[in-house]
C-alpha cells in the first residue's frame, strides 16, 4: 500500500503487510550520506572522549558534571539537531536524530538525561508551541542554557496517561495557571529548568504547560534510588498551588493528549536506534571477552555454545537496526511532500509510522536485553561483577521495556492501529483479510522455482505477512468490537506483525546489498538475514498457533491450523553452519559487521 509524494513512492504506515517490499523502497545504513557519516562519528568521539572518562562520577550523580557533558553535546549540535533554524537550530533528518541517539548510547545515566532534554522534553515545544514560547524557549534549551524534562506519569496513572490527576485552573485575575499535583519518575527532575507538565483543567481537560523551576509551588522531590541507570536524575516534580502565567499553556485546552502520544512515537523509535548501539556494544564487548578468555585450554570464543550467542546477538541486531533506519527513511519519503515549515504536518508524516516506531521500540529494547543477558552469560561469575562492564548493562537497559510506554502497551498498539485505520477505509487490511480466505478455499498453488538470491527468505516473508493479516482477520471477524479486550491474542498478534516487518526488512536491505555488488561480498548480511528468518518463521508459527486456539475451536481451527501450516512450511537451513561462520567473523573484527 503505497502513495506518492512529489514523483516518491511512499509507503503508507502499516502498508508493508499488504504488498511485498522491493529493495528500492528501503533505507538502510549503507545509504548514509557523508554529512551522516560525519554525524555518527562526532557523536561517538564525543562519547569516547567526553563521556565515558566521567563515568564514575556520572554514575555517583555529580549532576554539575552531567549538566557541562550536556553543554559540551550541544556544543556540537546534538541538542538543536530537532530544533528549526529559525531558532538557532540545525534542523536535521530523522536519518540523522537515529544516529545521535544509537550513537550516544555508550553510557545509559548520560544517554537518557540527554534524551530527555533533546527530545520528549524539547518537541512538545518545537511542534505545539506558539512562536513567543519557541523564541523564548528553543535557543535556551538547543544550547543546554537549560535543562528540560517531560512530566506525564503520575504514581496512579503510569500505563493510563490519561487518567492523571493533576489539575490546572486559572487564577481569579485570569492571569496564571494555578497546577496542583505530582509527577513521578520524572528523568532529569532534580536538576531540571523546565518541565513539560500534564494536567486537567479544570478536573477534566487533558492539557500541557510549561513550568519553570523557580515557578512558586514546584519542587523536586527526593532521588528515586534505582535497579539501573543509576546515574540519571530521577525524581517526583510536586506542584503545590504553583502559579505559572497564562501565556505558558501549550497548545490548546484539552488537546494534551495529542502533544503526549505524538511526541512519544519519536521517542520510541529513537529508542529504538539507542538499544542497537547498546546491543552492538554489548557485541563487542563480548566477543573481545570470549577471545581472551579461555577455559580447557582454549579460548571460550571457540566454543560452539558461545559461537550461538555471539551470532544470534549479530543476527537481532542487523534485523532491528534494518527496520530502524527503514522507519526513518520512509518518514524522510513521507517528508518530501509536506509543508516543513508546518510542524504539525511533520507531526502527520511521523504519526503515519506510529505502528513502525511502536514495533521498534519493542523489538529494539528486547534485542538489546537479550544482548545484555546473554553477554552476561558469556562472561560468567565476573559477569555478575561490577568490575565488568556487561553488569551495568544488564542493569541499565531493564527500564528501556518500561519507558515511553511500557513493550505491553506498545504491543496492544501495533494491532490496534492497525485495525483502527482498515475501520477508516486508510489501509484495506480487511479485504485483504477477506482475499487470503478465498484463497484458502480455492487450496494451493503451484509457484514457479526461485533459484535468485534470497528467494526463500522472500517466500517466507509473504507467508509470514498472510500469517498476520489470517490472524488479525480472524480475530477481528471473532470479537468484533470486543477485541480490545483479548490483550493476549492482541500481544501475538504484535508479535507476528513485527518479526515479519524485521525480516521483510532485513530481507529488502540484504538484496539491496545483493544488487549493488553481488551475493559473493555480502555473505555474512546474506548469513545474518538466513538465521533470523529462519527462527523467526518458528516464533511466528507458534505465536499464531496460540492466537488461533483463542480464536476458533473445531473444524474452524482445524482449517485455520491447517493453512498456518501451509504458510509457516519450509526447508530447515543448517543454522549451526551459519552461527560458526558468523561468530568467528564477529570474533575477528571485534564486534558487529555491518
Amino acid at each position: 500500500m503505497s502513495a506518492t509524494a512529489q514523483g516518491k513512492t511512499v509507503v503508507k504506515g502499516g502498508g508493508f503487510l499488504l504488498a511485498e517490499t522491493t529493495p528500492s523502497q528501503v533505507y538502510s545504513p549503507e545509504d548514509f550520506t557523508e554529512e551522516h557519516r560525519m554525524i555518527r562519528d562526532t557523536t561517538n568521539e564525543f562519547m569516547d572522549k567526553e563521556v565515558i572518562p566521567q563515568h564514575e562520577a556520572l554514575e555517583s550523580k555529580d549532576y554539575e558534571v552531567q549538566r557541562s557533558l550536556i553543554r559540551k553535546g550541544a556544543e556540537l549540535g546534538l541538542i538543536n539537531a530537532s530544533i528549526p533554524e529559525k531558532y538557532d537550530g540545525l534542523e536535521l533528518d530523522h536519518i540523522s536524530n537515529m544516529l545521535v541517539a544509537e550513537h550516544l548510547s555508550g553510557q545509559a545515566s548520560f544517554a537518557t538525561g540527554f534524551g530527555a532534554t533533546s527530545s520528549i522534553g524539547l518537541l512538545p515545544i518545537v511542534f505545539f508551541g506558539n512562536e513567543e514560547q519557541k523564541a523564548h524557549y528553543l535557543p535556551k534549551i538547543g544550547s543546554a542554557e537549560w535543562i528540560s524534562s517531560y512530566c506525564l506519569s503520575e504514581s496512579t496513572s503510569g500505563s493510563d496517561a490519561l487518567s492523571a490527576k493533576t489539575v490546572a485552573r486559572l487564577s481569579e485575575d485570569g492571569e496564571h495557571w494555578i497546577l496542583n499535583g505530582e509527577k513521578m519518575w520524572i528523568t532529569n527532575g532534580g536538576f531540571a529548568d523546565l518541565f513539560i507538565v500534564f494536567a486537567k483543567v479544570d478536573g477534566d481537560k487533558f492539557s500541557a504547560f510549561i513550568v519553570e523551576k523557580d515557578d512558586p509551588g514546584v519542587t523536586p522531590g527526593k532521588e528515586e534510588h534505582k535497579l539501573g541507570q543509576r546515574g540519571s536524575s530521577t525524581t517526583p516534580v510536586l506542584l503545590q498551588d504553583a502559579k505559572i502565567p497564562k501565556d505558558r499553556l501549550l497548545g490548546e485546552i484539552g488537546k494534551g493528549h495529542l502533544i503526549a502520544f505524538n511526541v512519544l512515537n519519536f521517542g520510541r523509535i529513537k529508542m529504538g536506534a539507542g538499544s542497537i548501539g547498546g546491543a552492538k556494544r554489548v557485541l563487542s564487548l563480548s566477543a573481545n571477552y570470549a577471545k581472551e578468555r579461555h577455559q580447557f585450554g582454549r579460548a571460550i570464543a571457540t566454543f560452539g555454545a558461545i559461537k550461538y550467542k555471539l551470532a544470534e546477538m549479530l543476527a537481532r541486531i542487523y534485523a532491528v537496526e534494518s527496520a530502524v533506519y527503514r522507519t526513518a527513511g520512509m518518514i524522510e519519503d513521507r517528508e518530501h511532500g509536506i509543508d516543513k515549515s508546518l510542524p504539525t504536518e511533520i507531526l502527520k508524516a511521523v504519526e503515519e509510522y506510529a505502528i513502525e516506531c511502536a514495533m521498534i521500540k519493542v523489538a529494539g529494547t528486547e534485542a538489546l536485553f537479550y544482548c545484555a543477558d546473554e553477554g552476561v552469560q558469556i562472561y560468567g561469575g565476573n559477569g555478575f561483577t561490577e568490575d565488568y562492564p556487561v553488569e551495568g548493562v544488564y542493569r541499565d537497559c531493564r527500564v528501556n521495556r518500561i519507558f515511553e510506554g511500557t513493550n505491553e502497551i506498545n504491543r496492544l498498539l501495533i494491532p490496534g492501529q492497525l485495525l483502527k485505520r482498515a475501520m477508516k477505509g486508510e489501509l484495506p487490511l480487511l479485504a485483504a483479510a477477506k482475499q487470503l480466505q478465498e484463497e484458502l478455499l480455492a487450496g494451493p498453488s503451484f509457484e514457479d522455482v526461485d533459484d535468485a538470491p534470497m528467494a526463500e527468505e522472500r517466500k517466507i516473508a509473504a507467508n509470514a505477512k498472510k500469517v498476520a493479516l489470517m490472524v488479525l482477520g480472524s480475530a477481528a471477524q471473532k470479537f468484533m468490537a470486543g477485541l480490545s479486550e483479548q490483550q493476549m491474542i492482541l500481544c501475538w498478534a504484535a508479535d507476528i506483525i513485527t518479526e515479519t516487518f524485521l525480516i521483510d526488512s532485513a530481507i529488502a536491505r540484504t538484496a539491496k546489498l545483493i544488487e549493488r555488488d553481488g551475493a559473493e561480498k555480502h555473505q555474512a548480511a546474506i548469513d545474518a538475514t538466513k538465521l533470523y528468518t529462519n527462527d523467526a518463521l518458528g516464533r511466528i508459527e507458534a505465536a499464531a498457533k496460540n492466537a488461533l486456539a483463542a480464536i476458533a475451536e473445531g473444524d474452524d481451527l482445524r482449517m485455520l491450523l491447517a493453512a498456518l501450516k501451509r504458510f509457516t512450511k519450509y526447508t530447515p537451513i543448517n543454522t549451526s553452519a551459519i552461527r560458526e561462520s558468523l561468530a568467528d567473523k564477529v570474533v575477528a573484527a571485534g564486534g558487529y559487521l555491518f
